[in-house]
């Protein structure tokens, strides 16, 4: 006769909550080993020369640093934001683009930008602003043929060299921005740019994640 396995109670309610919220890491500690980029990520350059850089801070990060320049990181993904709509991570920003507001273009500048693209050629962008304050969306820059939407995360310096935390779910900010339910989840970008204030600007990234629950 086998021995029955007696499992803790607590156990088995940590892993039924577990297997209860879904979750796909798009970056984080695995993806993050020091001196080398995640290979699942590009670099896009828009101007400039970039500075990106792996680190060790906060369990695994990428750095970006922008004189003058814009570039990001990105990846593709293919995301049911039915399924997991909330999108997670958090941030850094160490310098801001002095004058920099996401309101003119010619200021659109911000330390931070966490953009979310969409199969139908629609983007969510979610940034930490100079200038814009908190909470401020809108429509925002110019991309031919691709509409972005903004949502003013954190601005200014009150939280310089601070990692925040940050929690957002990306189908009710689309449906909200755009006026209808929004599509697969095709690709996410980590960005940076100075390069219309011409100035510097210095931001770190780490534990982005789509989820099932806010946390």
């Amino acid at each position: 006769m086998r021995k029955l396995l007696l499992i803790p109670i607590s156990l088995i309610l940590s892993l039924a909550a577990q297997s209860a919220h879904m979750g796909l890491i798009v970056l984080g500690y695995a993806q993050t080993e020091v001196g080398r980029l995640p290979s699942e990520w590009r670099i896009k350059v828009n101007h400039g020369k970039p500075d990106v850089s792996v680190c060790p801070d906060a369990g695994g990060c990428v750095r970006l640093k922008s004189v003058r320049a814009s570039f990001s990181l990105e990846r593709g993904l293919d995301v049911d934001p039915g399924q997991l709509p909330y999108l997670s991570w958090r941030w850094k920003v160490a310098q801001l683009p002095a004058g920099g507001d996401f309101r003119q273009s010619s200021s659109d500048d911000q330390a931070a930008q966490v953009l979310v693209a969409f199969a139908d050629n629609r983007v969510l962008a979610y940034i930490w602003d100079t200038t814009a304050p908190k909470g401020a969306e809108r429509k925002a820059g110019f991309i031919p043929f691709v509409h972005v939407y903004a949502v003013v995360c954190q601005s200014g310096a009150g939280g310089l060299n601070q990692w925040l935390a940050e929690t957002h779910n990306v189908a009710a900010d689309y449906e909200r921005a755009y006026g209808k339910p929004a599509p697969r989840v095709k690709g996410i970008r980590l960005q940076i740019n100075s390069q219309h204030t011409g100035t510097t600007a210095e931001s770190y990234f780490s534990d982005v994640a789509f989820r099932s629950a806010g946390i």
